[in-house]
């Protein structure tokens, strides 16, 4: 139970920690464009990724799979500029095209999984038996995402609602932000640069 306390830490420690702010990015721009009421749409949309990244998780620290680190670095920043960029570009009733979202945020979990089992495959080191460890990192993860979108659910409720911005505002203006961030990101670590 010792190791399932530590990883749990460690996972949730991992996606609130500044160097992983590129995951956070990614959080934002996902849940970004939703507020509080939409919190059933927001559930299914972090319980998505959260598949695709436990699934990558699992078979990269197993050695299922392995990609190169600098690949991955660059395609996680590419995944939030085509998030953010879809949340430009949608109309003001987007609800039509919401299973789009959820199949992105299961691919793009599949791609953050990769970026997060470099991490995890340095702590367990040689370990055999690393279910409970596995289990418990990704569970402090998805903890920790959920603080994260809580987070940005109560901002954007803020700004909607208390200061009386316009939804679609507020949208464009997160997602513009987080869109120029990210590009500038997958510019600097384009292989080869």
């Amino acid at each position: 139970m010792q190791n399932f306390s530590l990883y749990f830490e460690l996972g949730w420690q991992h996606i609130l920690n500044w160097q992983a702010y590129d995951h956070v990015l990614f959080l934002v721009a996902l849940c970004g464009i939703y507020l509080l009421p939409d919190y059933k749409k927001v559930l299914i949309l972090i319980t998505a990724f959260t598949i695709g990244h436990s699934i990558t998780l699992a078979l990269s620290v197993l050695n299922v799979i392995i990609i190169s680190t600098k690949w991955i670095e660059f395609l996680i920043p590419v995944t939030i500029v085509i998030t953010a960029a879809i949340n430009i570009a949608r109309k003001r009733n987007f609800n039509k095209k919401i299973n789009l979202s959820y199949i992105l945020a299961l691919l793009f979990g599949l791609i953050h999984g990769l970026g997060f089992s470099n991490y995890l495959k340095s702590l367990l080191g040689k370990s055999n038996n690393i279910v409970v460890e596995l289990l418990a990192f990704n569970i402090g993860l998805e903890v920790g995402q959920i603080l994260i979108v809580l987070i940005v659910l109560l901002v954007s409720f803020i700004v909607v609602s208390i200061f009386r911005k316009q939804k679609r505002e507020w949208q464009l203006f997160l997602s513009s932000a987080i869109f120029g961030v990210a590009l500038m990101m997958a510019i600097q670590r384009f292989p080869g640069f």
